[in-house]
């Protein structure tokens, strides 16, 4: 998902122009509330090459609308033709696109004229759904609802690691302090198995990558009721972890070692508080850990005697779950320890979970034509698969066949995981 590759699934019958405009105006103004609290400044950095300013976010995702939406109308003139260069990301076949990298050097167009673009387009887009209802209008607008909660999850990400290197270390919103949370005791639940279906089941939206449904093989399995933890893996950085190569890919000891990681990305070295959006915060220990890589979760899983699930032994276990969770919506961005009771806990929201599974295409998987399909086929590769979404995710955004994938080193998502085992 590194600059949201747009996964379409057209849904089956397409949403009445009234009733998706007004979930087009709650999109787009909760984009807008998210960046209320910053400066100028803050929405103008870039603090890495795979993180993209505040301000781009906001530009994109209304360049997305204009180019795929209004762009389709024939004769149709741009807001702001120069532009289209500034906030294009990856569509190739629409046309060249500034330096990824670079993306923090713009500092004009200034914050102020970007607001004032998405007021332009999103005021377009309202007579446009005024005078049409067609299917494929509404289709290509649903896809940039969707497309836009996917980027307001990377500016909270992209925010939070922004933020992590001022010495100051800011809040993006205050919280109050967190007392240590009760303890569930880690238990493993028998999976399904036998031949499965997984995959969208064709009802409401989905990304194309979740398409088609198939059967699949599950074999004996178990998963754990609940993700791993800050104190569990607080144990396992004290027994050593991050420096025994027998615990690691040889990939993933190569970056431990370059990287110089000794714990999770926003832990102090003394392993007792954590960077979060409510500014340094002390670790609790029964919450989810989070911002761990692919290859810490693997290296994790093979010194607890277990494994990381597979995408089909997540989404099995899951399909018969409520999606309901520490999602963005309850405004905390920051995982919660889960709640006391029975069965699997915390499958949708907290944190995202790494799989053993690579991003690759389903049996039978078929892009879409023309520019919104170019996202899929050259995103699968060399990446891993994360499910279940995160407290930066909007709870309508995340279903049980929701393939989010990122690559091995990367852990400035709130990505944890969720041991599994043989049986």
């Amino acid at each position: 998902m590194l600059d949201v590759p747009c996964h379409l699934q057209a849904p089956s019958v397409a949403a009445p122009a009234q009733s998706l405009l007004a979930k087009f105006r709650a999109v787009r103004a909760r984009s807008r509330l998210l960046a209320a609290g910053l400066s100028a400044e803050d929405a103008a950095l870039q603090s890495m090459p795979d993180a993209s300013p505040a301000k781009w976010h906001l530009a994109h995702t209304t360049w997305f609308f204009e180019q795929f939406v209004l762009g389709a109308e024939a004769g149709y003139v741009p807001v702001h033709p120069r532009w289209d260069y500034l906030f294009n990301s990856y569509y190739q076949s629409v046309g060249p696109m500034h330096a990824r990298p670079q993306r923090g050097l713009l500092s004009r167009p200034g914050f102020d004229e970007v607001l004032a673009y998405r007021h332009e387009v999103e005021a377009r887009i309202g007579d446009l759904l005024a005078r049409s209802d067609d299917p494929e209008l509404l289709r290509r607008i649903t896809l940039g609802l969707h497309h836009e909660q996917q980027h307001q999850e990377l500016l909270l990400t992209d925010i939070k690691h922004l933020f992590s290197l001022n010495p100051l270390e800011p809040a993006f919103k205050p919280a109050p302090l967190q007392g240590v949370s009760a303890a569930l005791p880690l238990q493993f639940i028998n999976g399904i198995e036998g031949i499965h279906h997984i995959g969208h089941d064709g009802d409401g939206f989905a990304f194309d990558c979740e398409t088609p449904r198939h059967p699949t093989l599950l074999h004996p399995h178990a998963l754990a009721n609940r993700p791993v933890t800050n104190g569990e893996y607080r144990a396992f950085i004290e027994d050593g972890g991050y420096r025994n190569p027998l615990l690691w890919l040889s990939a993933g000891w190569t970056t431990v070692q370059q990287q110089a990681w000794m714990h999770p990305l926003y832990w102090s070295d003394d392993l007792e508080t954590a960077f979060t959006l409510a500014g340094r915060q002390p670790l609790d220990p029964n919450a989810p850990v989070c911002h761990v890589s692919y290859f810490e979760a693997e290296a994790f899983a093979r010194w607890a005697g277990a494994r990381l699930p597979t995408e089909a032994e997540w989404e099995v276990a899951a399909a018969g779950q409520a999606v309901a969770g520490g999602f963005a919506d309850t405004g905390h961005y920051h995982p919660r320890a889960a709640a006391t009771g029975s069965g699997f806990q915390q499958l949708f929201g907290d944190v995202w979970e790494w799989t053993a599974s690579p991003f690759t295409a389903y049996p039978g998987y078929q892009p879409l034509p023309g520019a919104l399909g170019e996202y899929n086929g050259k995103f699968m590769c060399g990446q891993f698969v994360l499910r279940g979404g995160s407290c930066a995710t909007p709870e309508n955004h995340v279903r049980a066949s929701y393939r989010n994938f990122f690559m091995p080193p990367d852990r400035w998502q709130f990505s944890g995981l969720r041991l599994a085992q043989d049986r």
